[in-house]
């Protein structure tokens, strides 16, 4: 009997002998496994990590973009409703010039009446010279003054009043070149007003585009997040996993385990620097001086004309010109109107990096660039800012003038 019970005793401390040890190989293969997962999860959650800062990044240059997008609806629509107000007033000025002009023309008509009476009643008085003729002889009324002028015998009544003919005629004649002036003015202004609309439609849609672009990036942002706090999850998870399963292959008995330091990583993103470069009075500084606000930048009626638009990449295309040669020791107008006779004249043909190319837009030569070469310019463009563009595209090279100058 006791034999029986040594036996079924020994069977026992072998049959949980070899369990212990069993448990301890299946730990030992977790915890390896364990490793492999925790090695694998650590490069994922550094890949997510990165991904993250780098869309932050970009989530950062959109807000900037839309903020100057914006910022540019803004300068255009207060420009648009001064251009429209300029308009409503050049509109009552032309009509009280077209209703002086009526008074005048009939003051005129009545001196007339006058003279012809007076030149018929020295007839009928007995006067030496033809004034019938002198009256209906004239082929028009400068004809008319000539001839009655050259009567010595007129009274000095008549002579005043046929000043005050001349005067009055005078005075017509600038009311009316004032009113095509007014005229001219204001179809120019439309036309500043039609571009101004067009831009900011542009403008607009890049807005859309740009909100549309940070709603999408943000998604990813949210994704990525999750996917993160899974992995985490997951991590812990699997850390538990791992020490239950020491415990219970060790069954109580002390165990030690070194852990690695948590090793606390941290990126920054920071834009790669510019290059300080010396400015000096030269073409090359001159092209390259723009170069900085390409997708930087938004393009402004009036821009680039204070220290506050050229720090934060606002400009016209005129006022683009004006500071980039500026930035070359070269001093040029912010006007199309005068750019377009600044220098000399070339021929296409003879067209060199830094020349000044021309383009009809809502008047003839009404937007300007700087050329760069291989068919390329930069310059502030109404739909993109500073940007380069090939003059060969259908767009551009149905609208360039041919005017270049070359500005040294």
């Amino acid at each position: 009997m006791k034999k029986t019970v040594l036996t079924i005793s020994t069977v026992a401390v072998v049959g949980l002998t070899g369990s212990f040890f069993g448990s301890t190989v299946n730990a030992q293969k977790s915890m390896s496994d364990i490793k492999d997962q925790r090695a694998e999860i650590k490069v994922n959650l550094s890949d997510a990590e990165q991904k993250i800062a780098d869309v932050l990044v970009e989530l950062e240059e959109l807000n900037k973009m839309i903020a100057r997008v914006d910022y540019a609806l803004g300068e255009n629509n207060k420009q648009m409703k001064e251009t429209e107000d300029k308009i409503t007033g050049t509109k009552k000025e032309v009509e009280k010039l077209e209703a002086e002009i009526v008074k005048l023309e009939k003051e005129i008509q009545e001196r007339y009446e006058i003279m012809k009476d007076r030149v018929a009643s020295y007839q009928k008085n007995g006067g030496s010279i033809g004034f019938l003729e002198v009256i209906f002889g004239s082929e028009s009324f400068g004809d008319f003054i000539s001839r009655v002028s050259a009567i010595s015998t007129i009274t000095e009544s008549d002579a005043n009043l046929m000043e005050e003919q001349e005067k009055a005629k005078a005075k017509v004649e600038e009311k009316q070149n004032t009113v095509q002036n007014k005229l001219d003015e204001l179809k120019d202004m439309k036309a500043e007003l039609e571009e101004m609309q067009s831009v900011i439609v542009e403008q607009k849609k890049q807005n859309e585009a740009a909100k549309k672009e940070l709603k999408e990036k943000e998604q990813r942002l949210k994704s990525l997040k999750a996917n993160l706090q899974s992995k985490d999850s997951n991590l812990a998870a699997l850390e538990t996993e791992i020490q239950r399963g020491m415990t219970a292959a060790n069954n109580g008995l002390n165990s030690t385990s070194s852990s690695s330091g948590s090793r606390k990583s941290s990126s920054s993103y920071s834009a790669p620097s510019a290059p300080a470069s010396k400015v000096s009075g030269n073409i090359s500084t001159v092209i390259n001086a723009g170069y900085k606000y390409i997708g930087n930048s938004v393009y402004v009626f009036g821009g680039g004309r204070t220290a506050s638009d050229i720090r934060n990449g606002i400009f016209d295309c005129s006022g683009f010109i004006a500071w980039a040669f500026s930035q070359g020791g070269i001093s040029v107008p912010a006007s199309t109107s005068q750019l377009q006779y600044v220098g000399k004249r070339v021929s296409i043909n003879e067209i060199q990096p830094g020349d000044l190319v021309f383009y009809n837009t809502y008047k003839p030569n009404g937007h300007v660039g700087i050329y760069i070469g291989n068919g390329k310019f930069i310059g502030s463009q109404s739909s993109t800012g500073v940007a380069i563009v090939d003059m060969d595209t259908n767009w551009w090279s149905s609208r360039f003038s041919g005017l270049v100058r070359r500005v040294r």
